[in-house]
């Protein structure tokens, strides 16, 4: 059974544009790579590797939710390509510097993500 703050999250999901959405995407990547990080420093591997696991699949379905009819999208997928590397890498040699690297890269994307999303909101006020 689902309790209230489970339907509440699920709602405020379902409710939420699809540029808000994106930002979500980033913001639980970096919430579960900051957890494999501590689970690698704690020697907890197999917590580690569920987080990274997680980290992952937030990265593929960054990926899949692409449209390819833009030049970005292509350097998008490379990017997301590199980073699904990265932590494969990071999660055989359980090494929290290669997730360190990708945490800078997420960031950065989050940040970049974070500054359109803004100014989409911006327009989308000034429209009304």
């Amino acid at each position: 059974m689902i309790n209230a703050y489970q339907q509440y999250q699920q709602n405020a999901i379902l409710s939420s544009p699809p540029e808000k959405l994106v930002l979500m995407l980033y913001e639980g990547a970096l919430k579960f790579l900051k957890l494999a990080k501590k689970s690698i420093e704690e020697r907890n591997f197999v917590e580690a590797n569920n987080n990274i696991i997680r980290v992952e699949d937030i990265v593929i379905e960054l990926n899949m939710s692409l449209d390819m009819n833009y030049e970005i999208s292509k350097n998008l997928r490379s990017l997301y390509n590199f980073i699904y590397e990265k932590l494969i890498q990071a999660n055989i040699k359980k090494d929290a510097r290669i997730l360190e690297e990708v945490e800078g890269i997420l960031i950065g994307l989050k940040e970049a993500w974070q500054e359109a999303y803004l100014e989409v909101m911006k327009t989308k006020k000034a429209a009304l």
